[in-house]
């Protein structure tokens, strides 16, 4: 497995595989910019992908394969993400080393970092320079993906005749487009409410210092609407995303987001208090959300109330070209917070 620290000219086409849907996005360079060639998105089957696990490979490509043929890709060479239990990020601290020789120390030493059998993983590491005059140990981020789910996702998107050069990790993925559009470097929490997942990557001095995944999202807010009101599907995520009125239902479903978001919040607030106890003297200046769950109504305003902290949608497109007769700007505007993950892998050059 290849993570995305090299650089060369051509942009993979970003392929967010996700529970609920498949989001596509390819971008050009033009000079120091980036341009928006095209974006998509495509529901994908109940049950298809479940915590980044391919269930159906073969209808999750065909779902792909429709999708690049509906909006005209002639690139075969993607990128794409995974999360969730099959991939360990972790940070460690070691002496500093030349990159020959810590390689060798991560290879020998990998299993007393990670959960798995070093047999059955793809490992890669950066190395973060974080070591000074003073303190001669460096912190180096460490990625484990097993080697099953990796390969399965290789395989599908080979049998539609797509070639994926980068694997991606979600958070790193968010980070990436995040920093090309905030280049300053502030300290913030990102993150991106999916579908089944959660993820929380806070970034302080430019660098990741914790990230998590949680195995929580939006579909259970539709599935509760659902199950309480005996909805079907599109009625609940339509009272769900406020595009339809509640009526005489608003105190029920107040309780429900109440109770679901409470449980989103506790996950947030407790990763921002690790990075509050790891470094207390480095505030963060806000709390940057993103994915489709982030258009949950009133979703924002909740989170800044419980948090403490200024809020904000996410729109990875905010500072990107686009040609009016090829892509909406309001349609652009408006799937900015879904597309993040897909956008962070579309920056990313061609490994290959």
């Amino acid at each position: 497995m290849k993570l995305p620290f090299l650089s060369s000219e051509q942009l993979v086409v970003g392929v967010d595989i996700g529970s609920h849907a498949v989001k596509v996005c390819q971008l050009k360079r033009t000079d120091k910019a980036y341009s928006v060639v095209t974006i998509g998105s495509a529901i994908l089957p109940d049950g298809a992908v479940d915590d980044g696990t391919l269930n159906e490979p073969e209808v999750v490509g065909e779902v792909i394969s429709e999708l690049f043929k509906h909006l005209k890709i002639k690139s075969k060479k993607v990128g794409f993400s995974i999360s969730g239990y099959s991939v360990i990020v972790k940070k460690v601290n070691l002496a500093v080393m030349d990159e020959e020789k810590l390689e060798e120390h991560i290879l020998s030493e990998a299993e007393q970092y990670i959960p798995f059998d070093i047999e059955d993983v793809y490992l890669d590491f950066q190395d973060l320079k974080t070591n000074t005059e003073e303190n001669e140990r460096t912190d180096v981020m460490l990625v484990a993906a097993k080697k099953e789910i990796v390969d399965n996702y290789l395989k599908m998107l080979s049998a539609i005749g797509l070639q994926a050069t980068i694997v991606d990790v979600d958070g790193f993925a968010l980070e990436n487009t995040y920093e090309h559009n905030v280049p300053k470097s502030e300290n913030v929490a990102l993150v991106d409410i999916g579908a089944s997942k959660m993820n929380i990557n806070i970034i302080s001095g430019g660098m990741s210092v914790v990230a998590r995944d949680i195995v929580v999202g939006s579909r259970q807010l539709t599935e509760q609407i659902q199950s309480q009101f005996d909805l079907e599907f599109e009625e609940a995520e339509a009272l769900k995303l406020g595009h339809a009125d509640a009526g005489d239902r608003q105190a029920e479903i107040e309780e429900i987001f109440s109770t679901v978001c409470t449980q989103w919040v506790l996950e947030i607030k407790k990763a921002i208090d690790l990075y509050h106890s790891n470094f207390p003297d480095a505030p963060l200046a806000k709390l940057v959300l993103s994915g489709g769950g982030s258009k949950v109504a009133g979703l924002t305003d909740f989170l800044g109330q419980e948090t403490k902290l200024h809020v904000e949608l996410f729109n990875p497109f905010q500072n990107m070209q686009s040609s009016d007769k090829k892509v909406d700007r309001n349609y652009l505007d408006s799937v900015g917070p879904e597309m993040a993950i897909a956008s962070g892998i579309a920056i990313r050059p061609s490994a290959i």
